[in-house]
């Protein structure tokens, strides 16, 4: 069988001129987050003002970027393009905070629920928080007259599922009966003083502590009036996310095991009826066409009657490697119509703006310089 080699970039080139937002999603360990830096730099180059979003805590962004660190709000990063290139890191508390301060009805409103010890505690630990609060600063950022491009690196594949369905799970609880009883003016718990007099807040209370019941009645209590606000802005990010100018392009590397993970979040994508518009492949093992004149056993270096015998094992043992990425590869090509770009294997660490650029050169098909290690 016979595995073609030929990386068509060329629709890629074309979101990273056109597209609002890039939405960069993979395995954990494939270079997704170097990969989305270098988008953004390529925006850049094209005299766009570019903004790469990054939830990994990890300083790598930002060692690669130059720069001491990240926060929630966009740190300018200096280079030789055109356009604009900006960095951030997502903060789940500070993302949340200001989206209370949004929409609470008074500052002493806001001020009251972000002092609230149960507030505090679901901010940043709560079980789909940190995707909502990506959704909620990937839209406050598209939505700003500061960036044309928002490129955004999610968490691992399938933790980025909770990505595409924190707002839709946001509004679904918001209408959910339960939580309009329990906000309700009139009959809602959180209007009884004495939670002590309600049987079943007493059998919770048993269990989890009184203080942690008067928390989160004081929470709901306070949030009340403000949920109207928050299943509008879920809507939005929604809608946003299945948006043309939205971009999805899948990272992975050439094993069997990410090679999956693609296929996996590609389908379900299609539930969403969102296209992927790009697959990135990094770490490829190159290609050797051997010269059969050369009588070259490589699976047997010793008949090969050659000294080198090291370098023919290593030989075959790359040529071995790169059947087996290949292999992978075309079943992946079988199972997507999005264009698939392969990244070789660099000789160099992905560790500053020189080799991001020359990570870039071979992600938009412009590879010829070398970088130095």
């Amino acid at each position: 069988m016979e595995y073609s080699t030929v990386s068509p970039s060329g629709d890629l080139n074309e979101q990273i001129r056109t597209a609002a937002v890039v939405v960069c999603c993979g395995s954990g360990g494939v270079g997704k987050t170097t990969t989305a830096a270098a988008i953004a730099i390529e925006a850049a180059h094209l005299g766009r003002r570019a903004v790469v979003v990054t939830i990994d805590p990890a300083k790598r962004l930002a060692d690669a970027l130059g720069i001491a660190g990240l926060s929630n709000t966009p740190t300018r990063i200096t280079g030789p393009w055109s356009g604009e290139l900006s960095a951030l890191m997502l903060d789940t508390e500070g993302t949340f905070d200001a989206l209370v301060t949004t929409y609470a009805g008074t500052p002493e409103q806001a001020e009251k629920i972000m002092g609230n010890r149960f507030y505090r505690n679901i901010a940043g630990a709560l079980s789909g928080t940190q995707e909502y609060m990506a959704t909620e600063k990937l839209y406050e950022l598209s939505t700003s007259d500061e960036f044309d491009l928002v490129v955004v690196d999610t968490p691992p594949t399938r933790n980025a599922l909770d990505f595409l369905e924190a707002p839709g799970r946001l509004a679904r609880f918001l209408d959910h009966r339960l939580f309009r009883v329990v906000t309700a003016p009139t009959r809602g718990i959180v209007r009884a003083v004495n939670f002590a007099a309600q049987p079943f807040l007493r059998s919770v209370a048993k269990v989890v502590g009184g203080e942690v019941i008067a928390d989160a009645l004081g929470f709901f209590a306070a949030f009340d009036g403000m949920e109207e606000g928050f299943k509008q802005r879920a809507r939005l990010v929604e809608t946003l996310l299945s948006d043309d100018q939205t971009s999805f392009v899948l990272v992975a590397s050439p094993q069997k095991e990410t090679i999956l993970e693609a296929q996996f979040f590609a389908e379900r994508l299609s539930d969403y009826a969102i296209e992927v518009r790009a697959v990135i492949v990094n770490r490829v093992h190159p290609w050797f066409e051997l010269d059969e004149s050369a009588d070259l056993d490589v699976t047997s270096p010793e008949r090969s009657g050659l000294a080198l015998v090291d370098y023919v094992t290593n030989l075959g043992q790359l040529a071995s490697s790169a059947r087996e990425d290949r292999r992978h590869l075309h079943e992946l090509r079988e199972a997507t119509e999005a264009p698939i770009v392969e990244i070789p294997y660099l000789p160099f660490e992905i560790h500053d703006l020189t080799s991001l650029k020359a990570l870039g050169e071979h992600l938009f098909g412009k590879a010829g310089d070398q970088v130095e290690e």
